[in-house]
């Protein structure tokens, strides 16, 4: 019996080297241990030689907005699973109509972590899952090192701020602490002000873009990684980090606080670079703070597990397939449309 043929529509592939497209070349892996897996940029396939495969997967509600409309229209009968990022909950559900419409033709949604659910309608919670990402967990680096390293991963694009991150660097004053930047200049002028904030700043240093196992080597040689997004789904570079043993500074958004807890003490209001400043050299000076946030980290570690996150998205992924041949598990409603009004 041939296995049933699963098509990811994923907007960034391998090139992009973002959190888009870790997950969705994560998922493939996981689902090919029991599924046929296509992972594209779009559904159908240009040439149109692809049938129709018996579930879609869209990451990003506006730019996977065509092909989830294109396999409603072709497929109506069979499953869909909608994959919702960052920009996607706390940016473009809010008025892009696009958006809006892969919300209510999605039959399941699925969120990266669990503060998402409060930007959705009571109708659309009905239908969205939690499964948070996970990544492989790496030995924290051991012995002496002699200086205190402060990451940031992350193109330089405006959701992520990296401007607080640079001037954070302008402001932190103590001796041994370095303030490393790895990520490609998405946003020209950011790139110009990353320059320049290296050439101005020696504790700053723009390390570019770098292969993704080489820029988990490097963050797992940090004593901090920090993450300054005015907006995140659930960034998987503060999975990597805590997974790493790396203490995580990130700021005070729902995406973050869905990752870390609410509880976490090392929150920073969003774009206060001072404030950032002001937890680097508290860590580097106070190894008790320093060693409570790692202790925080290190108690969700298990919840960024692969093994969690596998089972958890083949758990779903099974009830919609058993869904759509209509075999709907006990206590699992039906996929049905919801309207404009309920979004």
């Amino acid at each position: 019996m041939t296995a049933p043929h699963i098509w990811i529509v994923s907007p960034a592939l391998a090139a992009a080297n973002n959190g888009n497209w870790h997950t969705a070349s994560r998922w493939a892996r996981f689902l090919r241990t029991r599924y046929r897996v296509t992972l594209a940029q779009q559904w159908p396939a240009p040439d149109g030689s692809d049938r129709p495969p018996d579930l879609l997967i869209a990451l990003h509600a506006r730019r996977s907005a065509a092909s989830l409309a294109a396999f409603r229209a072709a497929c109506p009968a069979r499953p869909t699973l909608l994959l919702l990022t960052g920009t996607d909950l706390y940016r473009d559900i809010r008025g892009d109509p696009a958006a809006r419409q892969s919300l209510r033709l999605a039959g399941a949604l699925a969120l990266l972590q669990p503060a998402g659910l409060a930007e959705l309608a009571p109708a659309l919670r009905a239908k969205a899952s939690v499964i948070y990402q996970s990544a492989p967990q790496l030995r924290p680096a051991a012995g002496r090192r002699r200086h205190f390293d402060v990451c940031m991963v992350g193109h330089l694009r405006a959701e992520k701020d990296p401007a607080t991150f640079m001037r954070a660097a302008a402001l932190v004053r103590r001796a041994g602490v370095r303030l490393l930047h790895i990520g490609a200049a998405l946003d020209p002028a950011l790139g110009r002000l990353a320059a320049a904030t290296a050439a101005a700043t020696p504790r700053y240093r723009w390390l570019g873009p770098m292969p993704h196992a080489a820029t988990r080597q490097r963050l797992k040689r940090c004593q901090l990684m920090a993450l300054s997004s005015h907006m995140e789904g659930g960034a998987n570079v503060i999975i990597e980090a805590v997974r790493s043993g790396v203490a995580v500074l990130a700021s005070d958004v729902s995406g973050n606080r869905g990752m870390l807890g609410d509880d976490y003490a090392g929150y920073f209001p969003a774009g206060d670079a001072a404030a950032l400043a002001g937890l680097i050299e508290r860590c580097a000076a106070e190894p008790a703070f320093h060693a409570r946030l790692q202790a925080q980290c290190a108690a969700r570690a298990p919840l960024f597990a692969p093994a969690a996150e596998r089972a958890a998205l083949l758990q779903l992924v099974d009830n919609l397939l058993l869904r759509g041949a209509g075999q709907a598990p006990p206590g699992i409603p039906r996929p049905h449309a919801q309207n404009m009004e309920d979004l």
